[in-house]
């Protein structure tokens, strides 16, 4: 925050740190963060303002944060059960609000796609849940998946590098996922699987 005069004089600042809470493509259509587009628009604004103020203009920081980490991620689930009732079609994966609360929370919508094999018979709308017994369990409403998506398949989630991880839980007993590295020279395991004895370590007992 820039200060004007005060009764000790000018408050001049040699750098000015404007945060981030830059957002991100979601879903297709959506637009992220324009580096270069930001940076005149925010630099042009200090700059007159600073004038106006009779300030030099101060060095500025942004800290681009999930615009970096939200697209560097995706969670891989495998689906564990497909319920079809009278107009609509359940995917239950081996993860949820545990991992990923988001969409319970405030209705985050996600990108969601079947890998690593081709499938056939079109596409269906259908709703990713998780495996807790709580009926706001939901990973994304309404996505389109393969007719054909059965038990075993994959399914992935993008742009979770900023939320999924870091706002995990171990919400109802459930040990939270692994977080993998992939690059060219292959996959590094960053952060372990969490285990039964991680998450009974604690109680001291009787």
């Amino acid at each position: 925050m820039f200060l004007g005069p005060n009764r000790q004089g000018s408050v001049k600042a040699a750098e000015l740190d404007l945060g981030g809470g830059h957002g991100i493509a979601y879903l297709q259509g959506e637009r992220g963060l324009d580096l270069a587009d930001y940076a005149g628009r925010l630099t042009a604004a200090v700059e007159e303002r600073c004038g106006g103020l009779g300030l030099r203009a101060p060095r500025l920081v942004v800290e681009p944060g999930r615009a970096i980490s939200g697209p560097a991620g995706l969670t891989l689930y495998r689906v564990i059960s497909v319920k079809k009732a009278l107009n609509h079609t359940y995917v239950a994966v081996d993860g949820g609000m545990s991992d990923n609360p988001r969409h319970a929370l405030y209705g985050s919508r996600y990108e969601v796609r079947v890998v690593g094999r081709r499938h056939q018979g079109g596409m269906r709308t259908m709703t990713v849940v998780g495996h807790h017994c709580e009926t706001g369990d939901t990973i994304a409403d309404d996505v389109p998946l393969p007719a054909d998506v059965h038990p075993g398949d994959v399914i992935a989630v993008a742009a979770t590098g900023a939320y999924h991880h870091s706002m995990a839980s171990t919400y109802n007993l459930t040990g939270r996922p692994p977080v993998v590295a992939v690059g060219p020279d292959g996959a590094r395991l960053l952060v372990r699987r969490e285990e039964v004895g991680d998450l009974m370590g604690r109680d001291v007992g009787f």
